[in-house]
């Protein structure tokens, strides 16, 4: 399957600006993304809408990790793809240029709670995407048993267009 996600430039800029703010105890910022998608033959198409950042109260204090969710966030972004039936893609930045990877930790935190979004929304596929400075890279879960993908193709829609394939 060949998945691509898309991205407004100005989304993508709102989204890397607001994972950049300071947080009291937290060492990086999260949020989430909510997506359209369409599918046709063997391609996913996913269309980045609107981001909501995670509130600075539902950060946890954790030392062992970057910054870690309250429960209270994830179940707002759960509601959130419930009532519009979005998919949901949990975002957060490593900085720098180029690809970034998932952490060991974004892998196992990310495998433990995105998918019970598909249990609000089994419509649509969810997942995680890590963003650096100039690119991203993303995983999607199609449903609960299947192996999880890596997005193939990355587009900021914008002046000028940016792509690259990150799997």
């Amino acid at each position: 399957m060949k998945i691509h996600f898309k991205i407004t430039r100005a989304l993508a800029d709102t989204v890397r600006i607001d994972l950049q703010r300071p947080h009291s105890f937290a060492y990086e910022r999260v949020g989430f993304i909510a997506a359209g998608l369409a599918a046709a033959h063997d391609e996913l198409l996913i269309l980045a809408r609107e981001y909501r950042p995670v509130r600075d109260d539902e950060y946890l204090q954790d030392p062992n990790v970057g910054a870690m969710m309250s429960g209270e966030a994830i179940r707002r972004a759960r509601q959130w793809a419930m009532n519009d039936g979005v998919a949901i893609f949990h975002v957060h930045s490593h900085g720098g240029r180029g690809i970034p990877g998932f952490s060991g930790t974004d892998v196992r935190e990310n495998a433990k709670f995105i998918p019970n979004f598909l249990s609000v929304a089994p419509q649509c596929v969810h997942g995680a995407v890590v963003l650096s400075d100039t690119a991203a890279i993303g995983q999607v879960w199609l449903d609960r048993k299947s192996p999880q993908p890596f997005i193939n193709a990355f587009t900021e829609v914008g002046l000028p267009i940016r792509s690259w394939r990150a799997a």
